[in-house]
């Protein structure tokens, strides 16, 4: 005899509930609009890796519920002109979220262009997740509703710096050396102006911008530093600039101390070896090496997959906040998610850090480290094989290291 009919009606609801589900759960695809060739490559590359990896974190934990989330390549040579072409790839292939890091020159292109798109393009918009251009006109001057900033950026950090620079009483003569662009200029500039602020009795004994990416000896360099008789330098320098910077100081054997912002990045570390300990320090939004541990778990698993160095912890905090957004809009539209990021908070590896709504600039706490022996309960970590790690010097609360913006943010009608 036939079952009654209201018998196959639950089994019917539950397969066409598994079919809207599965309509419903996108692939959102993210492009990574970064250098995987030339001098910057593998520092592209470990940032590829750190995307991918928390990825697969989010996607098996489901972060962003049935979504999704899967980061492409797009190789952009660490050029502003090449960014565009890439972003046009990116765009041309249906993707609607990139990602970039590497050279605010590269990013203001990047805003101004995506700017254009999308007022020309209602209903097909991209964000821009940026995780490493500081420049602090991305989130002020030229702010857009299009770009969330998840790295401080460098007025932010060099706040910190100089403010932990002003108690060293030692510190007497400072020379100032970065890339020539757009971060650079910045550094350079804010450093002048903090130092003079909080200690108008340093000396600045030099001051030199030099072309990004291609200076392969920075011994000329070096030699006017030595020449200078500086006992600090303050530099903004990152990938391979940065690496060669410390390794021609080595060689030279200057004594001086480095303040820097990318020394934790990948390549410096060996550059630096043990000439660097108790010398060499960087501002950054987390160490790996933290009070508390928290992404212990994911440095271990990192390493374990690629043999490589888990830093870029802005990774971290986008992904997760990402997630959420997409959850909780349910959707993937990026009009919709942009407008869950504006004012959210979430918990990342530093702490609990929360997206300003006005200028779209993360607000996180900040670390202040010093290059030390590795191998006590500060320093559990050390990098790329050296014995080395990084010990936390200052945390700097996020209230403390957040600054007012001059943003003037035009939202979309909707």
């Amino acid at each position: 005899m036939k079952k009654p009919f209201r018998y196959l009606v639950p089994a019917k609801v539950a397969a066409l509930a598994l079919v809207a589900t599965s309509a419903m759960a996108d692939t959102v695809k993210i492009a990574v609009i970064d250098p995987l060739s030339g001098p910057f490559a593998a520092l592209g590359e470990n940032q590829l890796k750190s995307w991918q990896f928390m990825g697969e974190v989010a996607n098996k934990e489901k972060w962003a519920g049935e979504h999704t989330l899967e980061f492409v390549a797009f190789d952009n040579k660490a050029s502003p002109q090449e960014s565009l072409n890439q972003l046009k790839r990116a765009i041309d292939g249906g993707f609607r979220y990139i990602a970039q890091a590497n050279g605010s020159g590269a990013g203001l292109a990047l805003i101004d262009a995506i700017n254009k798109y999308n007022e020309r393009n209602p209903g097909k918009e991209v964000i821009y997740i940026n995780h490493g251009a500081v420049d602090p006109e991305l989130t002020n001057g030229k702010c857009s509703f299009w770009h969330f900033s998840f790295d401080s950026n460098s007025d932010m950090k060099m706040q910190a710096l100089v403010e932990h620079m002003s108690q060293n009483k030692s510190i007497k003569k400072v020379y100032i050396i970065g890339q020539d662009y757009a971060f650079g200029r910045s550094v350079s500039r804010t450093a002048k102006e903090y130092l003079k602020g909080k200690r108008p009795d340093v000396e600045i004994v030099g001051d030199d911008l030099h072309p990004i990416g291609q200076v392969k000896d920075f011994a000329p360099y070096v030699s006017k530093i030595k020449a200078s008789g500086a006992d600090t330098v303050i530099t903004g320098n990152w990938g391979a600039d940065l690496s060669l910077l410390i390794k021609a100081s080595k060689d030279a054997g200057v004594d001086a101390n480095f303040y820097t912002y990318y020394a934790v990045l990948k390549g410096a570390p060996t550059a630096m070896g043990s000439a660097g300990a108790g010398k060499v320090k960087y501002v950054g939004v987390w160490n790996v090496n933290n009070e508390s541990g928290a992404g212990k778990d994911i440095v271990e698993a990192f390493k374990a997959k690629f043999n490589d160095d888990y830093t870029w912890m802005q990774t971290h905090s986008a992904v997760t906040m990402l997630s959420k957004a997409i959850r909780e809009a349910k959707t993937t539209d990026p009009v919709k998610v942009a407008l869950k990021m504006e004012g959210m908070t979430v918990k990342s590896l530093n702490g609990d850090v929360t997206m300003r709504a006005a200028d779209h600039q993360l607000q996180q706490p900040l670390y202040i480290a010093v290059w030390s022996k590795a191998g006590d309960k500060d320093v559990r970590f050390d990098q790329e094989g050296t014995g080395f790690g990084w010990k936390t010097e200052k945390k700097v609360p996020a209230e403390v290291a957040t600054q007012p913006t001059a943003c003037k943010m035009k939202r979309p009608a909707s």
